[in-house]
């Protein structure tokens, strides 16, 4: 089964940076299963619908971004480290929200398949 946490949630003023991380871990193969999916962020905001923030291909080549991101925040990977992160500069008060990593099989780069969930880390960006 795999695993996802993240870490680097917090409360930051607009106009600030934050980096958000996942570590992915799955049992005897970790060191493994990350390479095998792609990864992604997305975010729910309280009282709206989770939504697409990011997303990474296994070769790191492709990325996706949502209109709202894009140009303000990065997403990466490190496979030697099972980690994703999501960089995220001139933070907004509309980006507050619980920001979640996801894996996802990969059918073509661009095309996934969601299939593991972490619990979540929450960003509060205050005006």
């Amino acid at each position: 089964q795999v695993q996802l946490v993240e870490f680097g949630g917090g409360l930051v003023q607009a106009g600030d940076s934050l980096t958000l991380s996942c570590t992915v871990s799955g049992g005897t193969f970790s060191s493994v299963a990350m390479a095998w999916f792609a990864m992604g962020w997305f975010r729910q905001a309280p009282g709206k619908e989770r939504e697409f923030v990011a997303s990474i291909s296994r070769s790191s080549f492709v990325t996706d971004y949502a209109d709202s991101v894009n140009g303000r925040f990065t997403v990466s990977r490190d496979n030697g480290k099972n980690t994703v992160s999501l960089q995220m500069k001139s933070l907004r008060p509309e980006d507050s929200a619980r920001y979640y990593c996801a894996c996802a099989v990969e059918h073509s780069p661009g095309s996934y398949e969601w299939k593991y969930w972490g619990q979540g880390t929450r960003v509060t960006v205050s005006s």
